[in-house]
């Protein structure tokens, strides 16, 4: 069983069809999807971990790094965000004065709702498909939800507005993880994903972590700084990389990081929705340093 972000109705169930039409069980929070996996309730999650517009999904991210038990990353899914604004049947434009909706997507349309519904009230909710489900109460006090036209089909309310996102190209990443076991075989377009703590906040700190992917031409997705919430100005630092853990110049770089930092948490090694292949340098691909290998070999006479 496959567990998600849910309700039904959310970016996360949509994506989720992309890839499975098997029964999958709706959780409430991103945290409650991941602690159903650790509890083995479900076999899999699929939960948002990164947005284009918006940046990283704070509460995947802190949730994967904190100290329960790991959780490894096994596949990713990118979903364009197309938003609707529905309504219930025969609701014009011009008669909606309250929205109610997800503070991502919220962020995603404000533009256009300030121009095209200037004055409304805008609440923002657990969920888009929550929101969907409100509007669709004839007593609701809502008059439209800013939601996926999955949820508006599923709730029988009708878009007044579609494509309603400020920035068209926007896109959300999603990430299906499970217990630690086997890795994914190499593709050879993949990403890795880890999470860097450091041994105390000095000068150049950051800078050792970095080394460790630089020196060995490994690029980086992204990278973003996140509390450890234990004291103020202790931070950790979620990462994706270019690269499977198999591939040499990555397991060299996760060596490198477990030299200077005080933990370094893998969450996967895993093939790339995208199927972008990274750039290799000369001097850093499998051949090169395996031959270097060899060569140091040959030079201690081993």
């Amino acid at each position: 069983m496959i567990g998600y972000f849910g309700p039904a109705g959310t970016f996360t169930h949509q994506a989720l069809l992309t890839f499975s039409d098997a029964p999958a069980q709706p959780f409430g929070t991103v945290g409650h999807a991941l602690d159903a996996v650790r509890s083995g309730d479900v076999a899999q999650a699929l939960v948002p971990i990164e947005n284009s517009v918006e940046g990283g999904v704070t509460t995947t991210l802190d949730n994967l790094s904190s100290g329960r038990a790991p959780l490894a990353i096994v596949r990713e899914v990118l979903l364009p965000v197309q938003f609707v604004l529905a309504v219930r049947p025969g609701t014009r434009l011009e008669d909606v004065h309250r929205v109610l909706t997800h503070p991502h997507a919220h962020a995603q349309t404000r533009d256009w709702l300030a121009a095209h519904v200037p004055g409304a009230a805008i609440t923002e909710g657990g969920s888009t498909a929550a929101a969907a489900a409100e509007v669709s109460d004839p007593e609701s006090r809502y008059d439209a939800a800013v939601c996926a036209q999955v949820a508006a089909d599923l709730y029988g309310l009708e878009a007044a507005a579609d494509h309603i996102a400020d920035n068209g190209g926007a896109v959300t990443r999603f990430v299906l993880v499970q217990q630690p076991g086997k890795i994914p075989e190499p593709t050879g377009a993949d990403k890795t994903t880890l999470v860097a703590y450091m041994y105390a906040d000095h000068p150049g700190a950051l800078l050792e972590i970095l080394e460790q992917f630089a020196v060995r031409g490994v690029n980086l997705c992204r990278i973003e700084s996140r509390p450890t919430k234990k004291n103020l100005g202790d931070y950790c630092f979620s990462i994706d990389a270019e690269g499977h853990v198999d591939e040499p110049r990555m397991a060299e770089a996760l060596m490198g990081l477990h030299r200077v930092c005080a933990r370094v948490t893998f969450l996967g090694s895993y093939p790339r929705a995208d199927s972008v292949r990274p750039k290799i340098a000369r001097g850093f691909s499998d051949e090169e340093f395996i031959d270097a290998r060899e060569w140091f070999a040959g030079v201690v006479g081993r």
